[in-house]
Order: C-alpha cells, then structure tokens, then sequence
C-alpha cells in the first residue's frame, strides 16, 4: 500500500483520461469496421431471390447502435467512478491528526473525559451505555435518553456510579436500546485517530488508526 499523494493523484487521472480517450476512439473505429465487414458479407452471401429487406437491415442496425449505446454508458461510469475516487483521495489527504468514531468497544479516559459514539439500526426510545472496566464489573451506566436512527456520540465525565472519579485508562462500553418495550439494534463505536491514509489498490482507501488497526475508509461512521 501506498500512502496517497495529491499530485501523484492529479497526474494519474490525467493519464487516465488521455488513456480513456485513445481507448474511445480505437472502440468506435473497431466498431465500425466490424459492422461494414458484417453488411459486406451478408451483402455478398446473400440470397438473389430472396434479398434482405429494410427492415432486417434497420433491425441489425439498431442492434449495433444498442450496444455501442452501452459501451458508451460503461464508459461514462468509469469516468464517473475515478472523478469520485480521485475527489475522495484528495480529501482524505486531510484525515491525517483527525479523530474519528469507528466500531469497537473501547473506551479510552484521558484528562476525566471520554468520548464514544453509538449507532441505532431504528430509532429507540432508550439508549443506555455501560461502561465496564477491566474486570467486567460496571463502572458507571449513561442514560442518553431518546435517539433516532443513526449514528450519535457521547461523552462521559470520568465519575464512577458512587461519585468518586475513575482512574485514567481504558474501558470498555456495553450498549442497549430498545423502542416500545422491543431492543434495538445498537453497536458500540470508538474512537480513533486517523494516523495515515493509504491507497491499498484492490482494497481501496483505507485509514490507519493506530491500535484501532487498519481500515476501511468506509468503516468510518463520524468524524468528531
């Protein structure tokens, strides 16, 4: 894997594009050289007696047309899709020093303040989240009330349940919700900071977190 470059970036779309527009034009030329060999020879084998009419002709013409129509429409999409990816691997130049909220159950205390996130399949009329430490046993449980579908953060103020402040350290989270007596589901989000973006070819662009590991870009649910 690479790390992306902007200007690496900018110069292999441009490559890319004049790559696309010799391929156009080598695509229109084979493709109309393979429907005048095709008339020729249907022209040549054709019956005396029995000549093809115009409307067969139009048929085959169409038929032709329909699939350079298509071509033309994967065409377009690719063009589509490497405009998006370039514009993504531009912005995620920024990334590098930011924190984001990924799925995981750890919670890290630093300073008396934490901040995790939880995602809701459906909205809930209550979402609460345990906080555990490295025992098990519950440190503290935030009620964070209603929340809709999606995605939503929280922060906790390092007090344990008895009042007293919790050690720094880390900590895991334990979320549940549930609407109209029913649990919804809900995942636990950490969070991370991005130390690096890298292009890893077939398996895209992907965010190096530290000791959150490796991964997608798309594995990112919110940036804080």
């Amino acid at each position: 894997m690479t790390t992306v470059n902007s200007t690496t970036s900018n110069a292999a779309a441009k490559a890319s594009g004049n790559a696309g527009a010799v391929s156009n034009l080598t695509s229109a030329a084979d493709q109309e050289d393979r429907f005048m060999k095709l008339l020729v020879a249907q022209m040549k084998n054709q019956d005396p007696l029995n000549p093809m009419d115009n409307a067969q002709m139009t048929s085959q013409i169409a038929q032709i047309n329909t699939v350079g129509g298509i071509e033309k429409l994967n065409r377009t999409v690719e063009t589509l899709l490497g405009g998006f990816y370039a514009l993504q691997a531009q912005g995620a130049t920024q990334l590098p020093g930011r924190s984001v909220l990924v799925e995981g159950s750890g919670l890290a205390l630093a300073a008396g303040t934490a901040t995790g996130g939880v995602e809701l399949a459906a909205a809930a009329d209550s979402v609460n989240v345990d906080i555990l430490d490295s025992t098990g046993a519950t440190v503290r449980t935030l009620a964070l009330g209603k929340s809709g579908a999606g995605v939503r953060t929280f922060t906790w103020d390092g007090m344990r349940a008895d009042g007293q402040p919790a050690a720094d350290g880390s900590y895991r989270m334990r979320v549940s919700a549930a609407a109209g007596g029913k649990p919804v589901e809900a995942s636990a989000l950490t969070e991370a900071r991005v130390q690096a973006v890298n292009y890893g070819g077939a398996n895209g662009l992907q965010v190096d977190l530290g000791s959150a590991g490796v991964q997608a870009y798309s594995d990112i649910k919110s940036f804080l």
